[in-house]
């Protein structure tokens, strides 16, 4: 199975751990967005802390520039 795009944002960080600690929010607020999904809010942050595209982790909100 291919991994996630938050999936992806947890290995561009090292863990789920390390992840949490760069957006300042605890592990098990990113564990909770492996069910319900990446806030709006969240987004960019990952994206500025990972590289994984905001486009990928909220395909409903982001359109890609195609």
């Amino acid at each position: 199975m291919k991994p996630t795009a938050l999936e992806r944002a947890i290995l561009a960080a090292g863990s789920a751990k390390a992840l949490a600690k760069t957006l300042g929010v605890t592990p098990m607020t990113v564990s909770h967005w492996k069910v319900r999904g990446v806030p709006a809010e969240r987004a960019v942050m990952i994206e500025r802390a990972t590289g994984v595209s905001r486009q990928d982790l909220r395909p409903d909100l982001y359109c890609s520039a195609a």
